[in-house]
Protein backbone atom coordinates (compact mmCIF):
# COMPACT_ATOMS: atom_id res chain seq x y z
CA UNK A 1 0.00 0.00 0.00
CA UNK A 2 1.29 3.44 -0.96
CA UNK A 3 -0.12 6.60 0.58
CA UNK A 4 0.61 9.65 -1.55
CA UNK A 5 1.55 12.80 0.33
CA UNK A 6 2.41 16.42 -0.42
CA UNK A 7 5.88 15.50 -1.67
CA UNK A 8 4.34 13.40 -4.46
CA UNK A 9 2.27 16.26 -5.93
CA UNK A 10 3.12 17.73 -9.33
CA UNK A 11 2.30 21.38 -8.68
CA UNK A 12 2.27 22.07 -12.43
CA UNK A 13 -0.61 19.66 -13.05
CA UNK A 14 -3.28 22.24 -12.17
CA UNK A 15 -1.18 25.39 -12.27
CA UNK A 16 -3.35 28.27 -13.47
CA UNK A 17 -6.36 25.99 -13.76
CA UNK A 18 -9.90 27.27 -13.41
CA UNK A 19 -11.89 24.91 -11.19
CA UNK A 20 -15.68 24.79 -11.29
CA UNK A 21 -17.44 23.20 -8.32
CA UNK A 22 -20.98 22.11 -9.19
CA UNK A 23 -23.01 21.98 -5.99
CA UNK A 24 -22.56 23.84 -2.71
CA UNK A 25 -23.61 21.37 -0.06
CA UNK A 26 -21.41 19.85 2.64
CA UNK A 27 -18.62 18.60 0.35
CA UNK A 28 -19.02 21.32 -2.29
CA UNK A 29 -18.54 24.14 0.18
CA UNK A 30 -15.55 22.48 1.87
CA UNK A 31 -13.79 21.69 -1.41
CA UNK A 32 -14.41 25.15 -2.83
CA UNK A 33 -13.18 27.08 0.20
CA UNK A 34 -10.13 24.85 0.64
CA UNK A 35 -9.23 25.18 -3.05
CA UNK A 36 -9.67 28.95 -2.89
CA UNK A 37 -7.43 29.15 0.19
CA UNK A 38 -4.87 27.01 -1.67
CA UNK A 39 -4.68 29.66 -4.36
CA UNK A 40 -6.89 28.17 -7.07
CA UNK A 41 -9.27 30.08 -9.31
CA UNK A 42 -12.64 28.70 -8.17
CA UNK A 43 -16.16 29.28 -9.46
CA UNK A 44 -19.31 27.73 -8.00
CA UNK A 45 -22.03 26.41 -10.29
CA UNK A 46 -25.47 26.37 -8.62
CA UNK A 47 -28.95 27.54 -9.50
CA UNK A 48 -30.13 30.76 -7.88
CA UNK A 49 -31.44 30.22 -4.37
CA UNK A 50 -30.08 29.66 -0.86
CA UNK A 51 -26.87 27.88 -1.96
CA UNK A 52 -26.18 30.61 -4.52
CA UNK A 53 -26.51 33.27 -1.84
CA UNK A 54 -24.42 31.31 0.65
CA UNK A 55 -21.54 30.91 -1.81
CA UNK A 56 -21.70 34.64 -2.51
CA UNK A 57 -21.54 35.40 1.23
CA UNK A 58 -18.50 33.11 1.46
CA UNK A 59 -16.73 35.35 -1.05
CA UNK A 60 -16.77 32.95 -3.99
CA UNK A 61 -17.53 33.57 -7.65
CA UNK A 62 -20.94 32.05 -8.44
CA UNK A 63 -22.88 31.44 -11.62
CA UNK A 64 -25.62 29.20 -12.99
CA UNK A 65 -24.13 25.73 -13.73
CA UNK A 66 -24.11 26.02 -17.55
CA UNK A 67 -22.29 29.35 -17.30
CA UNK A 68 -19.94 28.29 -14.52
CA UNK A 69 -18.41 25.42 -16.52
CA UNK A 70 -17.41 27.67 -19.42
CA UNK A 71 -13.59 27.74 -19.69
CA UNK A 72 -13.23 25.49 -16.61
CA UNK A 73 -10.23 23.18 -16.75
CA UNK A 74 -11.61 20.94 -14.00
CA UNK A 75 -15.25 20.42 -13.09
CA UNK A 76 -15.96 18.89 -9.67
CA UNK A 77 -19.34 17.16 -9.73
CA UNK A 78 -20.41 17.60 -6.09
CA UNK A 79 -24.18 17.83 -6.43
CA UNK A 80 -26.30 15.02 -4.88
CA UNK A 81 -25.83 11.64 -6.59
CA UNK A 82 -29.21 11.45 -8.26
CA UNK A 83 -29.07 15.04 -9.50
CA UNK A 84 -25.78 14.51 -11.28
CA UNK A 85 -27.03 12.73 -14.41
CA UNK A 86 -29.32 15.58 -15.47
CA UNK A 87 -26.79 18.19 -14.34
CA UNK A 88 -24.11 16.60 -16.52
CA UNK A 89 -26.44 16.63 -19.53
CA UNK A 90 -27.31 20.27 -18.88
CA UNK A 91 -23.72 21.53 -18.75
CA UNK A 92 -22.08 19.19 -21.26
CA UNK A 93 -22.48 21.47 -24.30
CA UNK A 94 -20.49 24.16 -22.47
CA UNK A 95 -17.71 21.87 -21.18
CA UNK A 96 -14.55 22.57 -23.12
CA UNK A 97 -12.57 19.84 -24.86
CA UNK A 98 -9.94 18.13 -22.72
CA UNK A 99 -11.37 19.22 -19.38
CA UNK A 100 -11.27 17.04 -16.26
CA UNK A 101 -14.47 15.73 -14.69
CA UNK A 102 -14.03 14.96 -10.99
CA UNK A 103 -16.33 13.09 -8.62
CA UNK A 104 -16.29 12.62 -4.84
CA UNK A 105 -18.30 9.39 -5.08
CA UNK A 106 -18.25 6.87 -7.93
CA UNK A 107 -21.98 6.05 -8.05
CA UNK A 108 -22.87 7.64 -11.39
CA UNK A 109 -19.81 6.45 -13.25
CA UNK A 110 -19.79 2.93 -11.80
CA UNK A 111 -23.49 2.37 -12.46
CA UNK A 112 -23.27 4.05 -15.88
CA UNK A 113 -25.73 6.82 -15.13
CA UNK A 114 -23.17 9.20 -16.62
CA UNK A 115 -21.25 8.14 -19.71
CA UNK A 116 -18.54 10.79 -20.00
CA UNK A 117 -17.40 12.27 -23.26
CA UNK A 118 -14.27 10.53 -24.55
CA UNK A 119 -12.08 13.64 -24.58
CA UNK A 120 -12.50 14.20 -20.83
CA UNK A 121 -10.32 12.98 -18.00
CA UNK A 122 -12.58 11.36 -15.40
CA UNK A 123 -11.22 11.06 -11.86
CA UNK A 124 -12.33 10.53 -8.29
CA UNK A 125 -11.20 12.25 -5.09
CA UNK A 126 -13.26 10.96 -2.17
CA UNK A 127 -12.42 12.43 1.26
CA UNK A 128 -13.05 9.92 4.05
CA UNK A 129 -15.03 12.34 6.15
CA UNK A 130 -17.97 14.77 5.91
CA UNK A 131 -17.51 18.21 4.39
CA UNK A 132 -17.45 20.01 7.72
CA UNK A 133 -14.51 17.91 8.86
CA UNK A 134 -12.70 18.40 5.53
CA UNK A 135 -12.94 22.15 6.06
CA UNK A 136 -12.02 22.17 9.77
CA UNK A 137 -9.01 19.92 9.30
CA UNK A 138 -7.72 22.11 6.48
CA UNK A 139 -8.09 25.26 8.56
CA UNK A 140 -6.16 23.59 11.39
CA UNK A 141 -3.28 22.70 9.06
CA UNK A 142 -4.24 19.04 8.81
CA UNK A 143 -6.20 17.05 6.25
CA UNK A 144 -8.73 14.27 5.83
CA UNK A 145 -7.35 11.22 3.95
CA UNK A 146 -8.73 10.74 0.43
CA UNK A 147 -9.27 7.96 -2.07
CA UNK A 148 -8.13 8.56 -5.66
CA UNK A 149 -9.22 6.77 -8.82
CA UNK A 150 -8.90 7.33 -12.56
CA UNK A 151 -11.71 6.12 -14.83
CA UNK A 152 -10.69 7.84 -18.05
CA UNK A 153 -7.24 9.22 -18.85
CA UNK A 154 -7.64 11.15 -22.09
CA UNK A 155 -4.77 13.55 -21.36
CA UNK A 156 -2.38 10.93 -19.93
CA UNK A 157 -2.01 13.19 -16.89
CA UNK A 158 -5.32 12.50 -15.13
CA UNK A 159 -3.64 11.00 -12.07
CA UNK A 160 -1.41 14.03 -11.58
CA UNK A 161 -4.40 16.38 -11.85
CA UNK A 162 -6.42 14.36 -9.35
CA UNK A 163 -3.54 14.30 -6.87
CA UNK A 164 -3.06 18.05 -7.26
CA UNK A 165 -6.77 18.55 -6.54
CA UNK A 166 -6.52 16.32 -3.45
CA UNK A 167 -3.59 18.46 -2.33
CA UNK A 168 -5.69 21.59 -2.85
CA UNK A 169 -8.38 20.39 -0.44
CA UNK A 170 -5.82 19.16 2.11
CA UNK A 171 -6.05 15.45 1.34
CA UNK A 172 -2.33 14.88 0.86
CA UNK A 173 -1.74 15.98 4.46
CA UNK A 174 -3.73 12.95 5.61
CA UNK A 175 -2.61 10.68 2.78
CA UNK A 176 -4.14 9.68 -0.57
CA UNK A 177 -4.82 6.02 -1.33
CA UNK A 178 -5.35 4.76 -4.88
CA UNK A 179 -8.51 2.76 -5.58
CA UNK A 180 -11.01 2.25 -8.41
CA UNK A 181 -14.45 3.73 -9.01
CA UNK A 182 -15.92 0.26 -8.44
CA UNK A 183 -14.12 -0.34 -5.14
CA UNK A 184 -14.93 3.11 -3.75
CA UNK A 185 -18.59 2.91 -4.71
CA UNK A 186 -19.25 -0.64 -3.54
CA UNK A 187 -17.41 -0.36 -0.23
CA UNK A 188 -18.97 3.02 0.49
CA UNK A 189 -22.53 1.79 -0.10
CA UNK A 190 -21.93 -1.43 1.83
CA UNK A 191 -20.41 0.44 4.78
CA UNK A 192 -23.36 2.83 4.97
CA UNK A 193 -25.97 0.09 4.73
CA UNK A 194 -24.53 -2.72 6.81
CA UNK A 195 -22.40 -0.94 9.42
CA UNK A 196 -22.24 2.83 9.71
CA UNK A 197 -25.88 3.84 9.21
CA UNK A 198 -28.19 0.87 8.73
CA UNK A 199 -26.36 -1.57 10.99
CA UNK A 200 -25.43 0.82 13.79
CA UNK A 201 -28.80 2.55 14.08
CA UNK A 202 -30.79 -0.68 13.99
CA UNK A 203 -28.56 -2.14 16.71
CA UNK A 204 -29.13 0.95 18.86
CA UNK A 205 -32.89 0.93 18.34
CA UNK A 206 -33.28 -2.79 18.99
CA UNK A 207 -31.21 -2.49 22.19
CA UNK A 208 -33.33 0.45 23.35
CA UNK A 209 -36.58 -1.42 22.61
CA UNK A 210 -35.37 -4.53 24.42
CA UNK A 211 -34.74 -2.56 27.63
CA UNK A 212 -37.99 -0.58 27.44
CA UNK A 213 -40.06 -3.68 26.74
CA UNK A 214 -38.46 -5.29 29.81
CA UNK A 215 -39.79 -2.44 31.96
CA UNK A 216 -36.76 -0.16 32.25
CA UNK A 217 -37.13 3.62 32.01
CA UNK A 218 -36.86 4.87 28.40
CA UNK A 219 -34.50 7.63 29.54
CA UNK A 220 -32.08 5.14 31.10
CA UNK A 221 -32.33 2.92 28.02
CA UNK A 222 -31.52 5.93 25.81
CA UNK A 223 -28.40 6.79 27.81
CA UNK A 224 -27.17 3.20 27.70
CA UNK A 225 -27.87 2.40 24.05
CA UNK A 226 -27.59 5.75 22.23
CA UNK A 227 -25.87 8.45 24.26
CA UNK A 228 -22.86 6.41 25.42
CA UNK A 229 -22.21 5.03 21.93
CA UNK A 230 -20.16 8.14 21.11
CA UNK A 231 -17.70 7.33 23.90
CA UNK A 232 -16.99 3.95 22.33
CA UNK A 233 -16.90 5.25 18.76
CA UNK A 234 -14.38 7.93 19.75
CA UNK A 235 -12.10 5.28 21.24
CA UNK A 236 -12.43 3.10 18.13
CA UNK A 237 -11.76 6.08 15.88
CA UNK A 238 -8.68 7.14 17.81
CA UNK A 239 -7.02 3.77 18.35
CA UNK A 240 -9.12 0.90 17.06
CA UNK A 241 -10.39 -2.01 19.11
CA UNK A 242 -7.10 -2.02 21.02
CA UNK A 243 -7.68 1.46 22.47
CA UNK A 244 -11.28 0.64 23.30
CA UNK A 245 -10.14 -2.34 25.36
CA UNK A 246 -7.61 -0.13 27.16
CA UNK A 247 -10.29 2.30 28.34
CA UNK A 248 -13.29 0.12 29.20
CA UNK A 249 -13.68 -1.98 32.34
CA UNK A 250 -12.72 -5.63 32.62
CA UNK A 251 -16.41 -6.40 33.06
CA UNK A 252 -17.25 -4.58 29.83
CA UNK A 253 -14.46 -6.41 28.01
CA UNK A 254 -15.67 -9.80 29.20
CA UNK A 255 -19.23 -8.94 28.13
CA UNK A 256 -17.94 -7.77 24.76
CA UNK A 257 -16.00 -10.95 24.09
CA UNK A 258 -18.66 -13.40 25.28
CA UNK A 259 -21.94 -11.70 24.27
CA UNK A 260 -21.04 -9.63 21.21
CA UNK A 261 -20.84 -12.68 18.90
CA UNK A 262 -24.30 -13.74 20.11
CA UNK A 263 -25.79 -10.46 18.86
CA UNK A 264 -23.89 -10.13 15.59
CA UNK A 265 -23.93 -13.76 14.48
CA UNK A 266 -22.96 -15.84 11.47
CA UNK A 267 -26.48 -15.17 10.23
CA UNK A 268 -25.79 -11.44 10.42
CA UNK A 269 -22.63 -11.85 8.38
CA UNK A 270 -24.50 -13.98 5.85
CA UNK A 271 -27.02 -11.16 5.45
CA UNK A 272 -24.16 -8.68 5.05
CA UNK A 273 -22.85 -10.80 2.18
CA UNK A 274 -26.27 -10.63 0.54
CA UNK A 275 -26.30 -6.86 0.92
CA UNK A 276 -22.83 -6.63 -0.61
CA UNK A 277 -23.92 -8.80 -3.54
CA UNK A 278 -26.89 -6.48 -4.16
CA UNK A 279 -24.47 -3.54 -4.26
CA UNK A 280 -22.02 -5.34 -6.55
CA UNK A 281 -24.73 -6.46 -8.97
CA UNK A 282 -26.36 -3.02 -9.11
CA UNK A 283 -29.62 -4.14 -7.49
CA UNK A 284 -29.48 -1.45 -4.79
CA UNK A 285 -28.59 1.25 -7.34
CA UNK A 286 -31.48 0.30 -9.62
CA UNK A 287 -33.88 0.24 -6.66
CA UNK A 288 -32.75 3.66 -5.42
CA UNK A 289 -32.88 5.22 -8.90
CA UNK A 290 -36.37 3.79 -9.45
CA UNK A 291 -37.53 5.08 -6.05
CA UNK A 292 -36.44 8.60 -7.00
CA UNK A 293 -38.02 8.36 -10.44
CA UNK A 294 -41.40 7.44 -8.88
CA UNK A 295 -41.51 10.26 -6.33
CA UNK A 296 -39.79 8.64 -3.32
CA UNK A 297 -43.13 7.51 -1.84
CA UNK A 298 -41.79 4.40 -0.06
CA UNK A 299 -38.64 6.23 1.00
CA UNK A 300 -40.59 9.14 2.49
CA UNK A 301 -42.94 6.76 4.34
CA UNK A 302 -40.03 4.78 5.82
CA UNK A 303 -38.15 7.96 6.76
CA UNK A 304 -41.18 9.40 8.52
CA UNK A 305 -41.63 6.18 10.50
CA UNK A 306 -37.92 6.17 11.41
CA UNK A 307 -38.13 9.72 12.77
CA UNK A 308 -41.24 8.81 14.77
CA UNK A 309 -39.62 6.10 16.91
CA UNK A 310 -39.87 6.34 20.69
CA UNK A 311 -36.08 6.58 21.00
CA UNK A 312 -36.15 9.80 18.97
CA UNK A 313 -38.83 11.40 21.12
CA UNK A 314 -37.04 10.45 24.35
CA UNK A 315 -33.67 11.51 22.96
CA UNK A 316 -34.92 14.90 21.79
CA UNK A 317 -36.04 15.79 25.32
CA UNK A 318 -32.84 14.54 26.93
CA UNK A 319 -30.57 16.27 24.43
CA UNK A 320 -32.47 19.49 25.13
CA UNK A 321 -30.91 19.40 28.60
CA UNK A 322 -27.43 19.08 27.09
CA UNK A 323 -27.00 22.35 25.15
CA UNK A 324 -23.38 21.53 24.33
CA UNK A 325 -24.69 18.93 21.87
CA UNK A 326 -26.41 21.63 19.76
CA UNK A 327 -28.90 19.17 18.31
CA UNK A 328 -30.57 21.76 16.11
CA UNK A 329 -27.36 22.55 14.19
Amino acid sequence: MKLYSQKDVNKKALKGARICVLGYGSQGRAHALNLKDSGFDVVIGVRKGDSFKKAKRDGLNVAEPANAVVDADLIAMLAPDLAQKQLYQDVLPKVKAGATLLFAHGFNIHYKQIKPRKDLDVVLIAPKGPGGLVRRQYEEGRGVPCLLAVHQDASKSAFAKALAYADGIGGTRGGVLVTTFAEETETDLFGEQAVLCGGATELVVKGFETLVEAGYQPEVAYFECMHELKLIVDLLHEGGITKMHQFISETAKYGDLTRGPRVVTKQTKAEMKKILKEVQQGKFARQWIRENATGRKKYNKMLKADMNRQIEKVGYKLRGRMPWLDQGR
